[in-house]
């Protein structure tokens, strides 16, 4: 069912809001994204890592960059990595920003801040996302950038909304890394997500996020993700940390 689901989310088909809603047989669509939302996201999730152990538990050896389409550029940016050297100008969070953060071990706490914005607080690196379903000035340019969202649906799916998957686009990004070995990332990246979350007949529940970065400064072709994350009942093991260079 699992893999299933995830096969599934690489043929996601985008439809206006309207027409997701007209599927769902609910006439006029809500007036707030926090309504009309098909799929809820809110509670605790702690990331479970089940592929890529040495690139994400541990911090990866200087130069090994391997599954990264870096090109000339970004390998050269990579080879002169100095963890020291982030330390003393603050910027430990680098591994930390929207590009790399959901692929960093720990726990999601997912709420709605208000009815248009969904906000993540991750405990690792203590950071915070927030998602807007309608125009805003955007957050100041940091390490989570300014975030787009809309509901999409996956090709294929069944239900009264057919696996509708949360879509988020993150643009205006400070420049970091998206391994904690100084593999980088531009300030022009553009962060594409998908989040679905799949229920199992046992009761679990999980939370599975494709991720696209695309960045022409250091990438040569987009760089794709997929990461999993099972659902708590509660906030237990919760422990905020702050970022770490090393």
């Amino acid at each position: 069912m699992l893999k299933t689901r995830i096969l599934m989310l690489a043929m996601i088909l985008s439809v206006p809001a309207a027409a997701l809603f007209a599927q769902a047989g609910r006439g006029n669509a809500p007036s707030t994204p926090k309504a009309a939302s098909p799929t809820d996201f809110a509670g605790y999730w702690v990331s479970v890592v089940s592929e890529d152990w040495l690139y994400r538990m541990v911090t990866p050896a200087k130069g090994d960059y391997a599954s990264v389409p870096l090109n000339a550029e970004g390998r050269k940016v990579a080879d002169a990595w100095d963890p020291a050297r982030d330390e003393a100008e603050g910027n430990q969070c680098k591994a930390y920003g929207a590009p790399a953060i959901m692929r960093v071990p720990g726990r999601l706490h997912i709420t709605w801040q208000d009815d248009d914005t969904l906000k993540i607080e991750i405990d690792s690196g203590t950071q915070t996302r927030l998602f807007h379903f309608r125009p805003t000035a955007g957050d100041a340019a940091g390490w989570q950038g300014t975030s787009m969202a809309g509901w999409e649906v996956v090709a294929g799916a069944r239900g009264p909304i057919p696996g509708a998957a949360l879509k988020v686009v993150t643009t205006k990004i400070r420049p970091g890394y998206l391994r904690k070995n100084g593999v980088p990332y531009s300030g022009n990246a553009v962060v594409t997500e998908y989040y679905d979350r799949l229920n199992e007949a046992n009761g679990d529940s999980w939370l599975v996020v494709k991720t696209i970065v695309e960045d022409p400064q250091y990438l040569a072709q987009p760089f794709i993700t997929s990461t999993h994350f099972k659902k708590q009942a509660d906030a237990t093991g919760w422990n905020s940390t702050p970022c770490a260079a090393r």
